[in-house]
């Protein structure tokens, strides 16, 4: 579960084997640019709370969806992105929701993509650490805080590039400073 539309769904996607995207119906943002970036993502969509007064507007979402991912690639050449709804209430498509998930699982672990996005989830994750340990020392850098206002004030007032900025900043943080721990 993510806190919401942006970066925090791309980092979910890549941090799982499968990403179930899971929508309330009637939310009025159905096809609009808020969902697009995420059904990108998705491996299965499923429409929750389609149940009582919200049944029919669950079903046409679903058809909405289904249409929209003629128009999108799938993440994965071996598995056709599913939709469809359920309702936990009801109890109506939870099995079959399940059933797609161990499909999706089998599928993919046969054909190795499983492992394939587990070693990219690896490097991703290096990546991420790498960049974590060096902002952390970085900005906790005496001579790179000692210069950081006067020079981040000048990139605001228009008077200092960004890049070149940066660059200063880089220059202040010197190779020994790497080794340091924290």
């Amino acid at each position: 579960e993510t806190v919401g539309v942006g970066q925090s769904e791309t980092m979910a996607a890549q941090m799982t084997d499968m990403f179930v995207l899971l929508l309330a119906p009637g939310g009025g943002d159905e096809l609009q640019g808020i969902k697009r970036g995420i059904i990108e993502l998705a491996d299965l969509i499923l429409v929750n709370k389609a149940d009582g007064g919200l049944e029919d507007i669950a079903n046409k979402a679903v058809s909405e969806y289904r249409l929209a991912l003629q128009l999108i690639r799938s993440r994965s050449d071996h598995w056709d992105v599913g939709v469809a709804a359920c309702s936990a209430l009801c109890d109506r498509g939870v099995a079959e929701s399940w059933q797609q998930i161990c499909d999706y699982r089998r599928i993919m672990k046969e054909c190795g993509e499983i492992e394939i996005r587990r070693g990219a989830q690896a490097k991703s994750w290096l990546y991420a650490e790498i960049n974590e340990v060096l902002g952390r020392r970085f900005r906790t850098n005496e001579k790179v805080r000692a210069e950081f206002q006067s020079v981040e004030a000048a990139v605001m007032s228009g008077n200092l590039p960004p890049t070149t900025a940066a660059l200063r900043l880089l220059d202040l943080f010197q190779p020994d400073d790497i080794n340091k721990k924290l």
